[in-house]
């Protein structure tokens, strides 16, 4: 049985308020995510996108926002599709089980501590727990090396 949460932490060199802009901000999201958003977040909004991550431009990007608590807390649902290869892929995602993703932000010595927690996995369909859970800790690994990247070139 797979764990049912990924956690990932990182001390990024910026002061909370500018953690939580890159984190919120529609576009900002959208330059270290790569996905091209529709518009901006909204509680209780669903948010679109496409992806531009090369090789990945096929997915879309579909979150329903459940909580921005300023410079503290940004929360969300997304699918957990069958599978992520081209063939196999779900353009609606309307009846896709989900996980919640938090990211919990903390001042720190050093700027900002960086919490991304995503849970939920237990509840996945057998058919797509495991390999759901390994590509998405995968994913978030590289997804604080982005923020991180970002965040040093647009402080």
């Amino acid at each position: 049985m797979t764990e049912d949460r990924i956690v990932k932490s990182i001390e990024l060199n910026a002061p909370v308020a500018r953690v939580w802009r890159a984190l919120t901000d529609w576009r900002e999201f959208g330059e270290w995510f790569h996905v091209k958003l529709e518009g901006p977040f909204a509680v209780g909004q669903v948010s679109r996108g496409q992806i531009t991550h090369p090789g990945y431009e096929y997915m879309n990007w579909e979150a329903h926002i459940v909580r921005m608590e300023p410079e503290r807390l940004f929360a969300y649902r997304w699918a957990q599709p069958i599978s992520h290869d081209k063939e196999f892929y779900p353009m609606d995602y309307s009846r896709e089980p989900t996980t919640l993703v938090e990211f919990r932000l903390e001042p720190s010595p050093g700027g900002t501590r960086l919490t991304v927690t995503e849970s939920g996995f237990a509840a996945l369909p057998d058919d797509r727990r495991e390999r759901n859970f390994r590509a998405n800790d995968g994913g978030w690994a590289q997804q604080m090396k982005n923020i991180e990247g970002y965040l040093a070139e647009k402080p």
